[in-house]
């Protein structure tokens, strides 16, 4: 073999085993980061659905710097920063961002200095409309129905905005898939707001009912 040849190729093979060998230990670290960022939002979420403020607060502290941590340690790499799992880790992110925000009436995220790539930010946006489902079940147990009609509207607005954008999902990162699911959870949830709402007319009207009977 042309000896230029075999030297070219195994200094090829010498960079590319270097370059390689990084990006593998790189990655097997962000699959870790990402399995600890989807466990914190989860938590966040769920203690915000338990009404524990302080901890859903600080559980979404530590996962905004997780979140941060990940995305300054895949910025060299953006085949690992754009891949698959790295963004379904920043979605998760913001949906417990905006889910608390939501269910606890404060500030929602900001736009302007967000590093999370917006097709993500959209996905997550749309997950966590669906997730105020479970805060509005919790509201009709406590026949809180004011505030549960609040929540819905607030998924309705959701879903008319993410409705709009018709593109591919290969733009979008399957948006269109997780906005037709919204659609059903919002549809499943106003079904069940007004049946209690008329449940509980209909109990009402019959303790009025019994009450005058009583006083004749």
């Amino acid at each position: 073999m042309d000896r230029p040849l075999q030297t070219w190729l195994d200094e090829l093979a010498s960079l590319a085993e270097a370059d390689l060998s990084v990006q593998n230990k790189v990655r097997d670290e962000a699959l870790q980061q990402c399995r600890e960022l989807i466990r914190l939002c989860s938590n966040a979420i769920r203690a915000g659905h338990r009404e524990q403020w302080d901890d859903a607060e600080a559980l979404l502290h530590e996962a905004d710097a997780k979140g941060r941590s990940l995305q300054a340690r895949l910025a060299p790499y953006p085949e690992l920063s754009y891949a698959g799992y790295t963004q379904d880790a920043l979605k998760e992110l913001v949906e417990a961002r905006v889910t608390l925000a939501l269910i606890s009436d404060r500030d929602l995220p900001s736009l302007h200095d967000t590093s999370i790539p917006l097709n993500t930010f959209l996905n997550g946006v749309c997950e966590a409309a669906s997730e105020l489902r479970r805060r509005c079940l919790d509201l009709l147990r406590r026949e809180s129905f004011d505030e549960a009609e609040h929540l819905l509207a607030r998924m309705d607005a959701v879903y008319e905005v993410l409705m709009a954008f018709g593109y591919p999902d290969a733009i979008t990162r399957g948006l269109r898939r997780r906005v037709d699911q919204l659609r059903g959870v919002l549809e499943r949830t106003r079904g069940d707001l007004t049946s209690n709402l008329q449940m509980v007319k209909l109990r009402n009207a019959l303790r009025n009912f019994g009450n005058s009977s009583l006083n004749r």
